[in-house]
Formats: C-alpha cells, structure tokens, sequence
C-alpha cells in the first residue's frame, strides 16, 4: 500500500500548479494533504478525480485557515474527524482513517510560534493525540503522517544552532518527539536514512529552498509492531507548488 502525504499550503493554489497532474501521477492508495485551507461547504468544489475519492476537515473557526484531506482509492472503513475532546476541535486538523491493517493518522500539528498561549496548545494537541493513538493501537497498528511543525533532531534542520529558541526546535517541542518515539512510534525515513541535509519545508524567503536551506518537520510514522512491513519512505523534494515537499511510505498491506 502505498501512501503519500502533503501540506500543499493552500489547495486552490496548488491546484493552478498543476496539483490534479501530480496526484495522477503519484500513484498513491490514499494521500493526505495539510493545510489545505479550504471553507466549510466549499469542498465540493474539490471532489477528486476518477480514481480518488476525497473526505475533507476544514476549519470552522477561521476562515482560509489549516484544514485536512485524504484522497483515497482504497475505501477505508470508518472515518473520523478531530480528536474527541472538544477542546482540540474546530481548526480541521485530524482525519482518522481506518483500514484493514491500520488505522491510518493525517494530522496537521498546531504551530507554536504565536507565543506562550499557542505553544501550550500545540504541546497539549500532542498529547491529545498520543492518547488517541494508543487507545486505538489496542485494537490494530497505527500510521501517521503529516506536518509536525517540529523538527526532531539536529539533522532535520539546516540552522540547529541558529533556531533553538524558535518554535519548531524548541527543547520541550523536540522532548515530546523523544517521548513519542519511546512509546513505540518509528520514524520510517529514518529506517533508510541516517545523514542531514534532507529537508520537507523551506522558507519562501531569501530562496531558501534553493539554497536547501530548510526543516523536516513532515513525517510518516508508523507504531513499531508495523516496522516489517515498511518497504520504502521517502522525501520527494522535486515536486513544488507549496512551501512544503511531499513525504512518502510504502507497507507490505492491504
């Protein structure tokens, strides 16, 4: 099964980039994107292709604002949107996807950057989302992609030094990764890759993506009783239209 995932940093932009083309030729069973940054009642508008069929999560709080979809060719299940306490709904960040193997997690992680009051947000939506994790990896494993807003390590950023004090590389941003990954959660690129240099988001200004210059903060995690089954995972850096690359995994599973 082979799955992709995108923040496209706004869908009707991405769309006049050539976007329907690329998810054709991707060949993906289901692709989640990010930041969409669609309206309620207005999905429709995208409603997929001949080969995918589309659920949407769009933001009820702010208008033009975060958002989630998956693209799907292999129907899943059930679906659910959002966390379930309430107090972590409403921005369209979550889409909780069940398949026969797993359930399948696209997740737009808040960012932190807006001071103290969203940085605590952010790191309470990350434990939001690891007790939903584990309660449903009682039943089956668990996949989750998406955009982290956190680089994990040293090597998943241009700048380490530079950014220690910015949101996105903060110490207790970074520490709930360490707790994640210690509660039986892998990091699939890093199956195959264990250098620098290879990044998913790079600043719009100062040409930063054409210096390379830049932050893996999109991932694929998978909850590590899945680890033998991961075949590939990768970064695809030769597809533009967003700020943001695709990040790919493929498992041996239906």
């Amino acid at each position: 099964m082979k799955l992709v995932s995108w923040n496209v940093n706004g869908l009707r932009a991405v769309v006049q980039k050539g976007f329907w083309e690329w998810l054709d030729g991707c060949d993906a069973d289901v692709v989640g994107l990010q930041e969409t940054k669609l309206q309620p009642g207005h999905e429709a508008d995208f409603g997929g292709t001949d080969r995918y069929r589309a659920i949407w999560q769009s933001s009820t709080k702010k208008k033009g604002y975060s958002g989630v979809g998956c693209l799907h060719r292999v129907e899943p299940h059930s679906v659910v949107a959002e966390l379930p306490d309430p107090a972590f709904g409403g921005e369209g960040r979550l889409l909780q996807l069940e398949f026969a193997d797993f359930y399948f997690f696209n997740v737009y992680f808040p960012n932190g950057g807006q001071g103290p009051e969203r940085l605590a947000y952010k790191l309470a939506y990350y434990d939001a989302f690891l007790a939903q994790a584990e309660a449903l990896r009682r039943v089956k494993p668990i996949v989750v992609c998406g955009d982290f807003n956190t680089a994990h390590t040293a090597l998943d950023l241009k700048n380490a030094k530079a950014n220690e004090k910015n949101s996105g590389f903060l110490p207790e941003e970074r520490a709930w990764l360490d707790r994640f990954v210690a509660a039986g959660y892998v990091d699939t690129f890093r199956l195959f890759e264990k250098d620098g240099g290879h990044y998913t988001w790079w600043d719009y200004r100062f040409k930063a993506r054409d210096r390379n210059v830049g932050w893996r903060i999109d991932y694929f995690f998978v909850s590590e009783e899945l680890t033998a089954k991961v075949r590939r995972a990768w970064i695809d850096n030769t597809v533009f239209g967003s700020d943001h690359c695709p990040v790919g995994l493929e498992l041996d599973c239906a």
